[in-house]
């Protein structure tokens, strides 16, 4: 599957390297990631207050109706935004606390210097950890409930887990089988018609060959990368052929956002969130 970007250079961020040539410059790197990690932390509880107290019990989010292709994102980043605002003033000083119990010093003291959303995650060291679990809008998840067997089906024959297929769908297209991007991909799981073909998809339009040719490729992806989701994800969003020049997760801002995503809703769905 080819990436949904039209420019790949405008995705490209840095990744902070390790240096193991002096125990100093060491130290100052894991007392950056552990600045960034407390006011992460901060930021995640400032978003979830948000959330609560903006919520006005009808199934809208923040930005309007969450029912749109993507509304639940929106809405998300939104928060998220408004929450990392709110950090970088005084905030709530959870941060602050965190930082002085864990290495005795000030967050003042250390130059952290780093973007401070999730979006902005190193894809090698922090785009799997302190994730929200997070909840799409009510409107996906009842679209998603009509197509709960078909994704067993699939989680039978290609022995992808049906959460993983459910959180792809989530992401990719809302679970709204009628979904266009601007590069083509189509359908619940947003397959190119070079990946169908491949999959073996005679129709991309209907929903049970979408899913099982969606699922298909995701298991080859998990195989070609001995399980590792993060990988088979990066490898489903941009191709595997960037997650072979990269070594790894591409620096693609659009990808990172991608397995972000994708695993957020895994832990929604995992603490029981598809019951509701």
């Amino acid at each position: 599957m080819e990436l949904k970007v039209t420019n790949n250079a405008s995705h490209f961020s840095t990744t902070p390297e390790i240096s193991d040539t002096t125990s100093t410059k060491s130290s100052a790197n894991n007392e950056q990631r552990l600045a960034k990690a407390a006011k992460d932390f901060e930021t995640l509880l400032t978003s979830m207050m948000i959330k609560s107290m903006t919520s006005t019990g009808s199934e809208d989010g923040i930005m309007g109706s969450s029912d749109s292709f993507g509304g639940d994102y929106f809405d998300m980043i939104f928060q998220q935004a408004l929450a990392s605002k709110f950090t970088e003033g005084k905030g709530l000083g959870v941060a602050e606390m965190l930082f002085q119990k864990l290495t005795g010093k000030s967050l003042k003291e250390v130059d952290t210097n780093l973007k401070l959303n999730n979006t902005q995650y190193d894809p090698v060291y922090n785009i799997d950890k302190g994730l929200p679990s997070l909840q799409p809008s009510n409107q996906s998840l009842k679209r998603l409930e009509k197509y709960d067997s078909i994704i067993e089906e699939a989680s039978t024959e290609y022995g992808v887990d049906p959460v993983i297929i459910k959180s792809v769908i989530l992401t990719e297209s809302a679970a709204n089988e009628n979904a266009r991007s601007g590069a083509n991909a189509k359908g619940l799981m947003q397959l190119l018609d070079s990946t169908a073909s491949d999959m073996g998809v005679s129709n991309i339009w209907d929903p049970k060959e979408n899913i099982m040719g969606g699922t298909k490729y995701l298991s080859k992806m998990l195989r070609q990368y001995n399980g590792d989701l993060k990988l088979a994800l990066a490898g489903y969003n941009a191709g595997p052929g960037n997650v072979q020049k990269y070594n790894g997760v591409p620096p693609f801002e659009e990808t990172q956002k991608y397995i972000t995503r994708v695993m957020s809703y895994m832990n929604h769905l995992n603490e029981g969130g598809n019951e509701a």
